[in-house]
């Protein structure tokens, strides 16, 4: 009887501005994984996650596209949640960074920060767009690593040797939005004091969290440790923590026009979305949040943010009066075909293409989950083996178990099992189920996978040395028939146990089939099924054709082409302006007008001078479309589109303008095209 635990478990949070892709998949695919089994342990645990909405990105994205950033962030959430419940991740919650209970926790959490004396603020000099007119968040900052050298890295930290620094110290900076170089002007920011928490992070980060079970858990692997004390002994920074405006996130309180980082409220999102939970089911949130708690909080991430989960996430947790984490698992990247993945390849594979291709999402979990163990290594999808490896422990031996023994259960003795206590076989598969676990819960899926397929694999030995097709052939061997075919479906079961968290939607098929409830851990070494009804068998798993990835990986580079195509078509419009409300929109008086004379303006090469009849009167506007209309005269008798309530303006020497003619123009405005209306409109309408 395994002692009960409490966990908090969480994913690291997607970004609102991307696709996912098989990249995310990995982390997703491993923590559901963990969390699966310790369910099926019967501990208690709760598995949270979030889209990370805040930034820079998402607030320009959400322009370019004409909408507000909440509209965006709310459409991508769907399509986020979509993939991975494609993929079968069980989340308990999948939240928002933009919610409420994340705007009170991260106010809450930085004014006793502030409290404890741990926030301090400063003016400094910040990189300013001179184009754009904002300051540069440090991901909106690229140039030269100052470390490295490495070209092209962000402001904040080198993504090829892991240093960290300010965007100040980038050599040749630009701006990432605009291209400018960027300039230094003063803002007042807020900075978490990390450097005064030096000795409590050495304590943490080397240290460990005996749990419940008597188990003890360290708090970071040893890569992550080793690489943690070389940031500590290198001296830690105080962490700036505030964004000037316009940025998309919380504003500071008691501060105005200041904004969280959203390296500040991502993080504490995962409390925020658990909370969202714990209102909703009854849990007690607080009780996983006191320092000296019982339960347990961990986080699956990727390698390249550690930084912030191993010490500025502690830290931050520590002195704003909060429990630490229990573990931090840390994982690598996924390269395709021993490569980073490529769009012109066809390698940078999305969730949604995966699944829009019908490719099973549980053959990939498998294969996932088969290369992954504790420590921080890259992993390789090999496409090939991937077809290979499915093809041949799933289909051909796991399912081949069941394939071969449950027609004869059906059909020779109506699906009814004997007795097969006194197995060997089923004996030899139950005394693995504490040596599985174990490689389960320390994240050891590679080692766990190999052992189940070892098992398959004596299974299939005894189904090739008792031959139940020779048996059903053979008068008087009924009995020997009906118990064989029972040892091969009750190892199936304990097989399929093993299994479960990786494959849980092929688990819910097997338990159908043999018409038992949901699986447990303990279904492993329990009361087999003796004396039992199973049900018909129908085929669980299809075997991957080599055609389907090769279609998956050609639609990619196509799609990718065409994203390509569409992206270099973009750069001939300007961007999307700010948005506006309806009553912002409504302040524009847009009226029907009638072109009853256009002549060429003396004097001026880009000026024509427009007499119109608005219905209720008649107007004089200057417009500077010569270039684009040489022949003016054939405008006279045009329906043109005018902004009536535009202040009257003295045009130097040519006389009033009253009003201004609207049309479309190119990104350069080097060519310009009046609008029109549709037939019937009449002199004076209002458009709107």
């Amino acid at each position: 009887m395994t002692t009960k635990r409490k966990m908090l478990v969480t994913s690291a949070l997607p970004y609102a501005n991307g696709n996912i892709h098989l990249g995310h998949m990995v982390e997703h695919i491993q923590t559901d994984v963990w969390v699966r089994f310790q369910k099926m342990r019967g501990h208690e645990c709760h598995y949270v996650c979030a889209d990370d909405t805040h930034g820079t990105p998402v607030m320009l994205a959400a322009q370019k596209k004409g909408i507000s950033p909440e509209d965006m962030i709310a459409q991508v959430r769907e399509e986020h949640l979509a993939d991975f419940l494609g993929f079968g991740i069980g989340y308990d919650n999948y939240y928002t960074t933009h919610s409420e209970e994340n705007r009170e926790l991260s106010s809450q959490i930085y004014l006793a920060l502030k409290d404890n004396g741990k926030i301090v603020s400063r003016t400094i000099e910040q990189l300013f767009d001179p184009e754009k007119n904002m300051f540069l968040p440090d991901r909106f900052v690229k140039g030269e690593c100052p470390s490295c050298h490495a070209k092209d890295q962000y402001g904040d930290n080198c993504e090829v040797c892991g240093a960290t620094y300010n965007p100040t110290e980038l050599i040749n900076p630009f701006s990432a939005i605009s291209g400018a170089t960027p300039v230094l002007r003063e803002s007042e920011h807020f900075f978490f004091r990390l450097g005064e928490c030096e000795d409590y992070l050495k304590e943490w980060t080397q240290g460990s969290t005996e749990l419940a079970d008597g188990r003890v858990q360290p708090h970071l692997q040893a890569e992550a440790l080793n690489k943690m004390n070389e940031w500590i002994e290198g001296g830690l920074q105080d962490w700036d923590i505030s964004r000037d405006a316009p940025y998309f996130g919380f504003e500071i309180p008691g501060v105005k026009d200041k904004y969280f980082y959203v390296w500040l409220d991502a993080p504490i999102g995962y409390l925020a979305a658990f909370k969202n939970l714990c209102a909703r089911t009854g849990v007690d949130f607080d009780s996983f949040l006191k320092p000296d708690t019982d339960t347990e909080m961990y986080h699956f991430i990727g390698k390249d943010i550690l930084y912030f989960h191993a010490l500025f996430w502690p830290a931050t947790l520590k002195f704003s009066g909060l429990r630490a984490p229990t573990g931090v698992f840390a994982h690598g990247f996924l390269t395709v075909d021993g490569q980073k993945m490529s769009k012109s390849r066809g390698t940078f594979i999305t969730a949604k293409s995966y699944l829009d291709e019908g490719l099973n999402p549980e053959w990939m979990r498998y294969y996932i989950a088969a290369k992954l163990n504790s420590r921080i290594e890259d992993i390789d999808l090999n496409l090939q083996d991937f077809i290979a490896r499915v093809n041949s422990d799933l289909v051909g031996k796991y399912i081949n178990i069941a394939s071969r023994a449950a027609g004869f259960v059906h059909k020779r003795f109506e699906g009814k099992l004997s007795d097969v206590s006194s197995s060997e076989l089923i004996q030899k598969l139950q005394a693995t189920s504490e040596t599985l676990a174990n490689s389960y819960e320390e994240r050891e899926y590679a080692k766990a996978l190999r052992e189940v397929m070892a098992l398959t694999d004596v299974v299939n030995e005894y189904v090739d040395a008792n031959k139940p097709w020779e048996l059903a052939k053979q008068e008087g061997q009924e009995a020997r028939l009906q118990q064989v075919c029972s040892e091969l479906i009750n190892a199936f079961r304990i097989l399929t146990v093993y299994l479960s968290p990786v494959l849980p939607k092929l688990a819910a098929s097997v338990a159908e089939f043999l018409n038992t409830a949901a699986f447990t851990w303990a279904d492993s070494t329990n009361t087999l099924l003796a004396d039992h009804t199973i049900n018909k068998y129908n085929h669980l798993m299809q075997r991957i054709e080599p055609e389907q990835v090769d279609k998956l990986i050609e639609n990619n580079k196509q799609a990718s082409e065409a994203a390509e195509a569409k992206a270099a078509n973009a750069a001939d419009y300007e961007p999307v302006a700010e948005n506006c409300t309806f009553d912002d929109f409504m302040k524009v008086d847009l009226r029907v007008a009638k072109v009853l004379n256009c002549e060429k303006v003396e004097g001026s090469s880009k000026l024509l001078k427009f007499q119109l009849d608005l219905g209720f009167e008649e107007r004089t506007i200057f417009s500077g479309i010569a270039a684009s209309y040489p022949e003016p005269e054939k405008l006279i008798g045009r329906m043109v589109v005018v902004v009536a309530n535009f202040a009257a303006r003295k045009m130097a020497k040519f006389g009033m303008s009253e009003g201004m003619i609207t049309s479309a123009a190119n990104k350069d405005h080097s060519q310009l095209f009046l609008l029109d209306v549709d037939s019937g409109a009449q002199p004076g309408m209002k458009i709107g």
